[in-house]
């Protein structure tokens, strides 16, 4: 199993932005933000993202569960 990158919340959510995720109707308050996805079977994967350099490990294992994502697809995603 690869190991996860530390990344910054940033890098992160720019990331997603461009598999997908748009910019939640409230984007949360001050130090987080909240990105939505709608996936094909039309569910919801709303995502908080603390804005920190580099995110916490377990909070990023948290994001990928959340995101509907794999490990692996996540990890091509930051590629």
């Amino acid at each position: 199993m690869t190991k996860l990158p530390a990344i910054s919340s940033k890098k992160l959510i720019r990331k997603l932005l461009k598999s997908g995720f748009q910019y939640a109707p409230i984007k949360g308050k001050g130090s987080h933000t909240a990105l939505v996805r709608i996936d094909a079977e039309e569910r919801p994967h709303l995502i908080i993202i603390p804005l920190r350099d580099p995110v916490p490990k377990g909070t990023l294992l948290s994001i990928i569960k959340q995101s509907g994502l794999s490990r692996e697809e996540f990890l091509k995603l930051l590629k």
